[in-house]
C-alpha cells in the first residue's frame, strides 16, 4: 500500500517536473546571463554530454557544491587506487564548485555539470553515461534521478547522508512520506553522518540493512598543491603577518560582518597591531564588504585584487574560492561563521582544526552539531561555542591576551582532529566495495546482506535506543537488534 502511494506521488512529481521543463530551461538561460552557469557548458545541465562515454564500468559521483565535492575527492582517489579499471564521472551543480574542484580531481576523472531533475534531462544523461552505480553525497535526494536510475538497474549509494531538521519535517508529512520511503528503498547503501541521522533515515522508512556507519568525510582534509603564484602570495602574507596578532572570521554570511567588524573596532583599541582576516561565504559579499570599508576610510586589502599589504592595512577581505585551508595556517584563531543567527546552520570546522587553530563558532550550527559535540567530548577546549557580540568579543580577548591559553586551545583542536579523522576513507571504501562494487561492477552475484546498522563505534547508541523504540515508524527488527546489542 505504501509503495503504491509512493509511486502515485512520484508520478505526480514526474508530471509536474516535465510540465515545468520549459520554465526551467529559461531559468538556466537567466542564470547563465548572471554568470551563475558555465557560459559554454550550461547545456550539460539539460543532460547533454560534452564527452563520449569510455568503455568499461563507470561509477558516477554527484555533489551539489564545493563542500560536498571536496568530501567526495578522497573517496574518488581511493576508488581509482583500488579499482583502476573504473571510469569515474563526477558531477557538481554550481560553477563555483567546478572552478575549484577541477584543479583537485585526478586527471582521469570526467567532470560534468549535473542535470536538472526533469524526466528528459535525467533520461538523456543516464542513457548516455550508463553508470553501473551512482554515489550521491549528503542530501541529494532527487526523485527522477533515483527512481529513473533504479528502473534501469543502477545501484545507488548515499555517503555522508543527512537530512536537515527542516527537510526531515517536510519529508515526514503524510503526503511526502510515501515518496521518500520509495526513494530510500532504492539505495543499496546509506552511510549517515551520525547515529541521530541514522534514526532520521529510519523514521523516513529507509531499509535498516542498508544503513552503515563510516565516519564523517568532512574530517578528511587533504593537502592540495597550489600554483607557484599562489604559494608565493601565501608566503608573502605569512611574512607580513609574522609580527602581528592575527585572527580570522571564515564563512561569514550577510549580517555577520557587522558583528565581526564591530569586534575588530573594539579590539584594535586594545591591540593596535591586530590584523583581521574576513572570508565571506560568497565572494561577491567580500567585494561589498571591502567597498563599504574603503568608503569609511579603513585600511583594507581585497584578496582578488592582490593588494599589497602596507603598515596601515589591518583588514584583509578574501573574495576568492579554494584558499581557506591555506589561509587557516596564517592565523592562530579561527571564528567559523554561518552560525551566529538563527536562520543559519554552521559550516565545517575540521579544516581549521587540522591547521591547529583555536576554534570559536556560534550557537546555530545545524548538522555540524554532531562534529562540534564529538570534538568537545574528546576535549572541551577544541571548540568554543559563543554567542555573537560580547561573548565572542570576550573569548577573543582572552585568547589574544594569554599565549598559554591560546596554545592549549590550538593543541586541543589539532589532537582531536587527528583522533577523529583516521581511517574514514578506508571505512567508506570497504562499504562501497561490499555493498556496491562487488555486487555490480565486478559482476559478482553476492546475495548476502547485513541485517542491521553497524553501530559498534558509536558511543551514543545506547542513548538513542529510547528514541528508536518510542517511534512506531522505526523498523521492528532494527529496534530489537539495538536493544539486544546495547541494553
Amino acid at each position: 500500500m505504501a509503495a503504491t502511494k509512493g509511486k502515485l506521488v512520484y508520478n505526480i512529481y514526474r508530471a509536474v517536473s516535465h510540465g515545468l521543463s520549459p520554465l526551467l530551461y529559461l531559468h538556466l538561460h537567466w542564470r547563465k546571463l548572471r554568470g551563475l552557469e558555465h557560459p559554454l557548458r550550461w547545456p550539460e545541465r539539460l543532460g547533454r554530454p560534452s564527452f563520449p562515454r569510455p568503455p568499461g564500468p563507470l561509477l558516477w559521483f554527484h555533489a551539489v557544491s564545493l563542500g560536498e565535492g571536496m568530501s567526495a575527492i578522497p573517496v574518488i582517489k581511493e576508488c581509482i587506487r583500488k579499482r583502476p579499471d573504473l571510469t569515474i564521472l563526477m558531477t557538481t551543480t554550481t560553477s563555483s564548485a567546478f572552478e575549484v574542484i577541477k584543479n583537485r580531481l585526478p586527471t582521469s576523472v570526467i567532470h560534468q555539470f549535473a542535470p536538472i531533475d526533469t524526466p528528459s534531462a535525467m533520461e538523456t544523461f543516464l542513457c548516455h553515461w550508463k553508470p553501473n552505480a551512482i554515489v550521491l553525497m549528503e542530501s541529494e535526494l532527487w526523485p527522477n534521478l533515483i527512481i529513473g536510475a533504479s528502473e534501469k538497474g543502477i545501484m545507488l549509494a548515499l555517503l555522508n547522508a543527512r537530512v536537515s531538521t527542516k527537510s526531515f519535517k517536510r519529508w515526514s508529512r503524510p503526503v511526502l512520506l510515501p515518496l521518500i520511503s520509495l526513494m530510500l528503498s532504492k539505495f543499496s547503501l546509506i552511510a549517515p553522518l551520525s547515529t541521530a541521522q541514522a534514526i532520521h533515515f529510519q523514521l523516513l522508512c529507509a531499509p535498516p540493512f542498508v544503513i552503515n556507519f563510516s565516519g564523517d568525510l568532512k574530517y578528511v582534509v587533504e593537502e592540495f598543491d597550489i600554483c607557484e603564484g599562489e604559494t608565493r602570495s601565501i608566503e608573502d602574507l605569512t611574512l607580513h603577518l609574522s609580527h602581528r596578532q592575527v585572527w580570522m572570521a571564515s564563512s561569514i554570511h550577510k549580517g555577520e560582518e557587522e558583528v565581526i567588524l564591530g569586534i575588530h573596532k573594539v579590539l584594535t583599541q586594545e591591540y593596535p597591531d591586530l590584523f583581521t582576516i574576513i572570508v565571506p561565504r560568497h565572494p561577491q559579499h567580500g567585494k561589498e564588504i571591502a567597498q563599504k570599508l574603503w568608503r569609511e576610510g579603513h585600511g583594507v586589502a581585497l584578496r582578488s585584487q592582490h593588494h599589497k599589504l602596507v603598515e596601515e592595512t589591518n583588514i584583509l577581505v578574501v573574495d576568492t574560492l579554494g584558499e581557506l585551508r591555506h589561509l587557516y595556517r596564517l592565523t592562530p584563531i579561527a571564528v567559523i561563521g554561518g552560525s551566529f543567527f538563527p536562520s543559519l546552520s554552521g559550516h565545517n570546522i575540521s579544516e581549521a582544526a587540522a591547521a591547529g587553530c583555536a576554534i570559536l563558532t556560534g550557537p546555530y550550527v545545524g548538522h555540524f552539531s554532531c562534529m562540534v559535540l564529538e570534538m568537545q567530548r574528546l576535549n572541551p577546549l577544541s571548540v568554543l561555542q559563543v554567542s555573537a557580540g560580547l561573548e565572542l568579543e570576550e573569548a577573543l580577548r582572552k585568547l589574544l591576551r594569554d599565549v598559554k591559553i591560546l596554545e592549549e586551545h590550538r593543541v586541543a583542536a589539532k589532537q582531536v582532529y587527528h583522533a577523529l579523522s583516521g581511517g574514514i576513507v578506508g571505512n567508506v571504501w570497504n562499504l562501497l566495495d561490499f555493498h556496491i562494487l562487488q555486487r555490480n561492477l565486478s559482476l559478482k552475484n553476492n546475495e548476502d546482506q547485513h541485517a542491521m546498522v553497524n553501530l559498534e563505534s558509536h558511543e551514543g547508541a545506547r542513548e538513542l535506543i529510547g528514541a528508536c523504540t518510542s517511534s512506531k515508524r522505526v523498523n521492528y527488527i532494527f529496534k530489537e537488534k539495538l536493544i539486544t546489542r546495547y541494553s
